[in-house]
């Protein structure tokens, strides 16, 4: 196999993709919460994902078709090879014998769940893993995360599947049927990470956020990923990607992060204005 080899691809939604990548340095040193750059060409911008698995030689990841360069990324098959391939980067996730945790995974958030949950649970924690999707037609990884934890429970926003409501909502009834969690582990939309942080500060639940902010370099160089952690600013790329969620400055993250969305819809139209113009001409 050549170097960042593309091995193995798997659509998983009509939005989301998965690729295995032959990078056996990177797999061979990944640990559960940890993050690769990739570039897809010599021009292309650089994008973090989250390591999804590691093992034989290859990197998983999981990715949902946004932006043009994760248009231009589906756009290669098995047999291509990626130009940069970086990592594993960020801290791993804290793994030890807590007890019984709940592990909150929101829509592509699931994929960095998925491994987070696997760890904890082969450490001996009871391991409640609460999956968020907006209809049943998007779910995602349900064999394998339920293959990753004690008990598995799907919500829906739609309620087509599952528990009807959010994976805040499904980790309140929990608590409120007497369930004791030793820690919380919340992953996904940044809406989503408050509000179970709002919800598990109540019951006095310590909780762990993981982090995806708007990243360029991924050594603390760049300061595009700071944060702002119990009024200390923090680099999501060398402090985390995990931090005490109840100490994050989420409305600040949340305003930063929006400055960028009309940004990523003129990079997606460009590359698929690209794709129409290339086939039009032959």
């Amino acid at each position: 196999m050549k170097k960042y080899e593309i091995v193995n691809k798997r659509v998983l939604t009509p939005e989301i993709s998965q690729i295995s990548v032959y990078a056996p340095l990177v797999a061979d040193k990944a640990r559960a919460g940890q993050f690769i750059i990739l570039r897809v060409d010599e021009e292309g911008e650089r994008i973090p994902l989250t390591i999804s698995s590691a093992r034989d030689g290859l990197v998983t990841v999981i990715y949902q078709k946004i932006g043009g360069t994760t248009l231009a990324l589906d756009g290669l098959n098995e047999g291509d090879c990626l130009h940069d391939f970086v990592g594993p980067l960020g801290r791993p996730t804290e793994v030890e014998d807590l007890g019984r945790v709940a592990v909150l995974g929101g829509g592509l958030g699931c994929a960095i769940a998925l491994p987070v949950a696997r760890a904890l649970h082969q450490a001996g924690n009871r391991v409640d893993l609460i999956g968020g999707f907006k209809t049943k037609d998007i779910v995602i990884l349900e064999e394998e995360m339920g293959q990753a934890c004690t008990d598995l429970y799907i919500c829906t926003d739609d309620g087509s599947y599952g528990y009807h409501g959010f994976v805040t909502g499904k980790l309140e009834e929990l608590i409120n049927s007497g369930v004791h969690y030793d820690h919380v582990f919340a992953i996904g939309p940044l809406m989503m990470m408050k509000f179970a942080c709002k919800l598990t500060e109540r019951h006095n639940i310590p909780t762990t956020v993981s982090m995806n902010p708007i990243m360029i370099d991924g050594t603390g160089m760049c300061g595009c990923c700071r944060l702002n952690v119990g009024g200390e600013v923090k680099f999501a790329c060398v402090d985390g990607p995990d931090f005490d969620g109840h100490q994050v400055d989420f409305d600040e993250v949340i305003a930063r992060n929006n400055t960028y969305k009309d940004f990523e819809a003129r990079s997606r139209e460009k590359h698929l204005c690209r794709l129409g113009g290339g086939a039009m001409n032959g």
